[in-house]
């Protein structure tokens, strides 16, 4: 494989899986008026979350958004005009006048969707007080409304006034009747768990839900309260108390997964749910997601394989095995899921899910197998969002291959590159691009002119680190690495190209080995630090050193670099079979390697 396909990592495998933890089964959805909790901001201030706008027309002020009891007060056209100019006011920015105006109309007419008005208009100002004051009008004129105390108790909880919520809450578990209470008692949980002081939100919560300890939600809260606040052992026991309860019980089961640190417990907790639950198609994805992040991706595409046995069309399924399939190198196979994949997400229409990645990665397939006409259509399909630039600068490359470089210069010059980001890979594509048809000059003028607009880059000044040596311009490119060092002291690439620079031109040895160092101390597996350390090791006459590192290196990534590295060892050493069966190997993966040549022409060695 090439390194194009470096871009699948663990996280991106996870992403197309569901999360331990389902939705509440009959959980009641919000609908498009429905308020939550206020939420603090990073400031201090909070999220404006209410909505409603009160009517323009009608017999009375407002259009409900709830079952609140309404008063019969009538709107006047003084009360209108109020109202109106309360709005404009607001609109432009005067929300004092605006929040007064609303405040004293709810107190005139009793009508709780003026109140209601008034706290969103203090919220969206980020005054607390002023919202409190609303919302405590609100609940006034409708007792009745769960919205309200909703809010209320938000607001208490932001405040650390909890006996104040414990009589709401429990008035509201209690009232509740016996099919919704289960999911109310997780809403309260979410609830608490906005809460400053954790250690009172938990003991809060243990004395709302005791006289309820027969249904397996309230230890499911109790677990989920215990895990946010450290107490494995407390989670632990509440989530085993939920699942002995009803021992079938997806969302008990997630949770004791979703509370268990060890990854290992986790699988066999979930396999063995599933042997006495075979169906369980939560849980079993939730299984196959473990399996991925424990790096067994054969028993992951297992399990995903017998979920689309059962759901042909289920669109994680199809790309969790799509995105394995690469990781495993399974490309045909990664390649007939994608495609499925993509169909079957235009089939549904799910907005939800951006079809980018799978696009991207079809691309990448097709183009590896030679078929660059096969990877521009699927590049063509990405139109918008973030992938955008990723699939122009793909579409660039391809056609720079094709060896129309001018036409890939202009795809990329043409890039709606806006962030600072975007606009630096567009410029390091360029002068890959030019580097890799041989145009040194300039990609070296390219990198130096993006250099003057973003001159603390690191990825930018690196590259241009890397033309100045090829430039023979040595000093420039130390320069530009220490200066990468400089801002970026945990940058193992900048270490390990500096050190290895001076390696391969048999200069201080002795400072290359202490860069290169510096690399394995950041990134102690990378084969290709390894190799760099085997190099200044051959050049210090450290010939066994040198070859135990190098074939360790070799192990990890048999890349043609290293094979001819490993095989001037050898040859130095006297095995010269081995070098001859190294360089070969060489040879194969990249005929044209420039390291070779002259390795073979300055041993007048040969194959």
């Amino acid at each position: 494989m090439k390194t194009a396909f470096l871009i699948i990592t663990i996280s991106s495998l996870l992403s197309g899986c569901a999360a331990l933890v389902p939705a509440t089964p009959n959980e009641p959805k919000a609908g498009p008026t429905t308020a939550q909790p206020p939420q603090a901001t990073a400031d201090g201030g909070m999220t404006p979350i209410l909505t409603t706008r009160p009517a323009r027309t009608g017999t009375r002020p407002g259009a409900s958004p709830s079952n609140d009891s309404l008063p019969t007060a009538m709107l006047t056209d003084e009360l209108l005009f109020k109202l109106l100019t309360a709005e404009i006011a607001f609109q432009r920015g005067d929300w004092q006048n605006a929040y007064t105006a609303q405040l004293r109309a709810a107190q005139q007419t009793r009508d709780p969707r003026l109140a209601r008005r008034a706290a969103e208009i203090a919220l969206s100002a980020k005054q607390a007080g002023e919202a409190l004051n609303a919302v405590r009008l609100w609940r006034e004129l409708a007792p009745d409304s769960a919205e309200a105390s909703q809010y209320y108790v938000g607001f208490m909880l932001l405040s650390d006034n909890l006996e104040e919520a414990r009589v709401i809450l429990a008035q509201r578990l209690a009232e509740a009747r016996p099919q919704a209470r289960p999911a109310l008692i997780l809403q309260t949980q979410r609830l608490l768990a906005n809460a400053k002081n954790k250690e009172s939100a938990f003991n809060l919560l243990d004395t709302l839900v005791a006289p309820y300890a027969d249904l397996p939600e309230s230890h499911i809260a109790l677990a989920l309260s215990a895990f946010n606040r450290g107490d494995m052992k407390r989670a632990d026991l509440e989530a085993r108390a939920a699942l002995a309860l009803k021992p079938d019980a997806e969302i008990a089961i997630l949770t004791l997964a979703q509370v268990t640190p060890d990854k290992t417990e986790v699988a066999r907790v979930l396999s063995q749910f599933l042997a006495a639950n075979p169906q369980s198609v939560e849980v079993r994805t939730a299984y196959a997601r473990t399996l991925i992040e424990q790096k067994n991706y054969e028993g992951a595409q297992t399990q995903f394989k017998q979920l689309l046995a059962t759901q042909p069309a289920n669109l994680t399924s199809l790309y969790a095995l799509g995105m394995l399939g690469v990781q495993t190198n399974q490309l045909p196979e990664a390649e007939k899921y994608l495609t499925s994949y993509v169909k079957a997400l235009a089939a549904k229409g799910d907005d939800e899910r951006d079809p980018s990645q799978a696009l991207l990665l079809l691309a990448q397939i097709v183009e590896e197998r030679g078929d660059s006409a096969g990877a521009l259509k699927w590049l063509a399909q990405i139109e918008s969002g973030d992938a955008l630039v990723g699939a122009q600068i793909k579409r660039a490359q391809i056609v720079a291959k094709q060896g129309n470089l001018a036409e890939g210069r202009r795809l990329l010059q043409e890039t709606a590159a806006r962030s600072e980001a975007d606009k630096i890979r567009v410029v390091l594509s360029e002068a890959q691009m030019l580097r890799e048809a041989n145009q040194e000059n300039i990609a070296f003028s390219v990198l130096d002119d993006a250099l003057k607009q973003f001159p603390d880059n690191t990825d930018l000044l690196y590259d241009y680190a890397m033309i100045a040596e090829k430039n023979n311009n040595f000093l420039l490119m130390e320069k530009s690495l220490r200066r990468v060092i400089e801002l970026a002291p945990d940058n193992q690439n900048a270490y390990n190209a500096l050190g290895y620079s001076f390696a391969e031109r048999n200069i201080r040895l002795q400072e290359a080995y202490v860069l290169i160092e510096k690399a394995r101390a950041i990134a102690p597996e990378d084969p290709f630090i390894m190799d760099s350390m085997g190099w200044v090791q051959y050049r210090m006459g450290k010939l066994k050193e040198a070859e135990e590192l190098l074939r360790r290196a070799y192990a990890i990534r048999a890349d043609p670099e290293i094979a001819v590295h490993l095989g001037e060892v050898l040859w130095v050493r006297g095995q010269r079979d081995d070098a001859q069966k190294f360089w070969r190997d060489a040879r194969t993966k990249d005929p044209k390697n420039d390291t070779l040549r002259s390795t073979l022409l300055r041993l007048r060695a040969s194959l």
